[in-house]
C-alpha cells in the first residue's frame, strides 16, 4: 500500500479558492498522546518527529488570557480543580498540566497562546487554534482569541491569511459558529474553519455565512459526496482524528486537505 503521506491528492476534485499554505499532516494537541496534551512539552515533542503544523485548543481565564485546554474543567489534565475558565490566570498558571500523563513531565504548566506563538514562530511552524470556549462564553471567546493572533502575530488590524515572511497566520476553527462569528468580526483575513462531529442541518449554509475556508470533520463523516459538497462551496477538507493507517489512506483517496492525526510517531510529516 502507498504510505498516506506520499498518495497524491484525488485530482478529480475542483480546486479551493486559493492556494493551501498549511502541510496535510497536523499534530493534534501538539503531540497526540505521546506528551501532556496542549503543553509546550508536547509541541516540542511533535517537533521532534518533523511536524510543522499543530492543532491546539484555546480558551480564556476569567481575567481574560487566552491559554490552552480542551476540557472546560481542570481535573483529567491538571491537578487543578473545577472550570477553569471562571479562575484568573495568576491560579492557572501554578498548576501541574504534566504528571498525570506521566512522571517525566511532572510540573509542566499550562502554556498561553502567547508562549504557544513564540515556539511557533521561532520554529517557522504552523497552528490550527481550535476556539474551545467555556460554556457560555462563545462569542467573547472567539473575539479574544482573534485579537490574540493579530497582536501576537502582528497582523494588521484586519487580519492576513499570511505573514511577512510567508508563514501561513493560523487556521482558527470551532464546534461553536457564535465563536467563528466573533473571530470573523475581529479579524476576517485570517482563514478560519468550522468544526463538525455531525452533520447537522445547515452546517454548510453556516461555513459559507462565517466565511470559512475549510470544513474540519470527524473522519468518519467524511465520503465522495461530503467532499464533493465542500468543494463545491470553494472550501478545504480536513479531518480528525486519523490514527489508524487504512483510516488515512482512505482520506488521501478522497483528496482532504488536511489530516489531524495522534500518531506523530507513526505518520512522517509532509
Amino acid at each position: 500500500m502507498t504510505t498516506p503521506h506520499t498518495l497524491p491528492p484525488d485530482g478529480s476534485h475542483p480546486a479551493a479558492r486559493s492556494p493551501w499554505p498549511y502541510p496535510r499532516w497536523i499534530a493534534h494537541r501538539g503531540a497526540g498522546k505521546l506528551a501532556p496534551e496542549n503543553t509546550l512539552a508536547a509541541f516540542r515533542h511533535g517537533a521532534a518527529h518533523g511536524y510543522r503544523m499543530y492543532e491546539c485548543d484555546a480558551k480564556l481565564s476569567a481575567d481574560g488570557v487566552v491559554f490552552l485546554l480542551h476540557d472546560d474543567t481542570l481535573e483529567r489534565t491538571s491537578n487543578g480543580h473545577g472550570v477553569a475558565g471562571e479562575q484568573p490566570w495568576v491560579a492557572l498558571s501554578q498548576l501541574d498540566a504534566g504528571s498525570w500523563h506521566s512522571r517525566g513531565h511532572a510540573g509542566e504548566p499550562l502554556p498561553t497562546l502567547e508562549a504557544v506563538a513564540r515556539f511557533c514562530q521561532a520554529n517557522h511552524h504552523a497552528l490550527n487554534i481550535e476556539i474551545k470556549p467555556t460554556t457560555g462564553t462563545e462569542l467573547a471567546t472567539g473575539r479574544a482569541v482573534a485579537q490574540a493572533v493579530l497582536r501576537l502575530w502582528n497582523l494588521p488590524p484586519n487580519g492576513s491569511p499570511t505573514l511577512p515572511d510567508g508563514l501561513p497566520a493560523p487556521l482558527l476553527t470551532s464546534f461553536q459558529p457564535e465563536a467563528l462569528a466573533g473571530a470573523q468580526a475581529v479579524a476576517p483575513g485570517v482563514r478560519r474553519g468550522l468544526l463538525l462531529e455531525s452533520l447537522w442541518t445547515g452546517w454548510r449554509d453556516t461555513a459559507i455565512r462565517l466565511g470559512c475556508e475549510a470544513v474540519v470533520c470527524d473522519q468518519v463523516l467524511w465520503d465522495a459526496t461530503t467532499v464533493a459538497q465542500v468543494r463545491q462551496a470553494d472550501m478545504r477538507c480536513l479531518a480528525y482524528t486519523v490514527n489508524e493507517p487504512a483510516a488515512a489512506q482512505r482520506l488521501v483517496d478522497l483528496g482532504l486537505d488536511g489530516i489531524i492525526t495522534d500518531r506523530v510517531d507513526l505518520f512522517p510529516s509532509d
